[in-house]
């Protein structure tokens, strides 16, 4: 019996990089947490400690920060494939890179303007709740027939119903203590991503290996096609009556694949942040649905693939995204 080298992959996590726009008096952020990794003929790494062929993860967190200068500007999705295809070029032992950053949203504050109206100040700002924007590239090769698959995403959205849902039907046993209710709150702190349908190149990206895109003449609008699914899962949450969390997920990625036919897939990882009506009558009051006690575990656990059937298997795109 043989001992060999399996799967391996080596890279640089969370680096924490925040690019301010300030080419006007009008500043924008970027604030992100970066993770790369490289795949490749790295065997004797492993096997004689010979670095030979190690592109060091120092050098991809400089990398990182190096280009942001000039790609940090851009959407998520933009500057991790850029990311990914310098990585390539520097390592050529490498044969993909996957670059993965969160993304964390920073609103401006709002200030008295000269109308006595409020408006958002030019360079202050205040954190955004929990949500974070995700995105997760991983480019194959170089030049023609390099291929780029793109996840974009969101994690930590919270959001809640306080009616319009019902959870009753359910098997029920010795041990089953939970009552049928046809009127529940129905919160959750969302997971979901969304696959793009991948993208080969037909020819060079250029010297070095990006200009920020894909390699598609199409490339989508980032920001604009985040800030649309995004807007499309919430209103599909409102605006739909639930008998289970896996009925709303599967509406909400439903809604997606409609809205954008460029996405094949939609991934949801929803944790049920239950509530649960509070016992009133010892102190002699009623509670008719409006004292709660929020429990954060343990908690149920849903999750779901909605998937168009003709949308093909892109192994690669999830690889080393963990839970899904």
């Amino acid at each position: 019996m043989a001992i060999v080298l399996g799967d391996n992959r080596y890279g640089k996590a969370e680096t924490r990089v925040v690019r301010i726009v300030r080419d006007t008096d009008r500043h924008t952020i970027r604030d992100r947490n970066v993770s790369t990794a490289l795949r490749g003929d790295f065997g004797d790494a492993h096997e004689t400690g010979d670095q030979a062929h190690v592109l060091p993860t120092d050098t991809q967190k400089n990398t990182v920060f190096a280009y942001a200068r000039e790609y940090g500007p851009a959407a998520p999705e933009a500057y991790a494939v850029a990311v990914a295809d310098r990585l390539l070029e520097a390592s050529p032992y490498a044969t993909s890179a996957q670059v993965r950053v969160e993304e964390y949203a920073w609103d401006r504050i709002l200030v008295t303007g000269p109308d006595g109206d409020p408006a958002g100040h030019d360079h202050s700002f205040v954190r955004r709740g929990t949500e974070v924007r995700t995105c997760a590239v991983t480019v194959e090769g170089r030049g023609a027939g390099r291929r780029v698959h793109v996840l974009s995403g969101l994690t930590d959205l919270t959001v809640l119903k306080s009616t319009g849902s019902e959870f009753k039907g359910f098997l029920k046993d010795e041990f089953t203590t939970l009552a049928e209710t046809d009127d529940r709150v129905l919160a959750t702190s969302l997971t979901a991503w969304w696959r793009w349908v991948p993208v080969t190149s037909t020819g060079s990206t250029g010297p070095t290996g990006s200009t920020g895109s894909t390699g598609s003449s199409d490339e989508p609008d980032w920001d604009a096609a985040y800030d649309s699914v995004r807007s499309t899962l919430l209103e599909t949450f409102a605006t739909t009556y639930s008998r289970a969390l896996q009925e709303t997920l599967q509406l909400m990625g439903t809604a997606v694949l409609e809205a954008r036919p460029e996405l094949a897939e939609v991934r949801f990882s929803a944790p049920n942040k239950h509530h649960f009506v509070v016992d009133l009558e010892r102190f002699g009051m009623t509670n008719p649905g409006e004292v709660f006690h929020a429990d954060d575990r343990p908690y149920g656990l849903i999750e779901a693939v909605v998937r168009r059937d003709d949308a093909p298997d892109d192994a690669v795109a999830w690889r080393d995204i963990a839970g899904l």
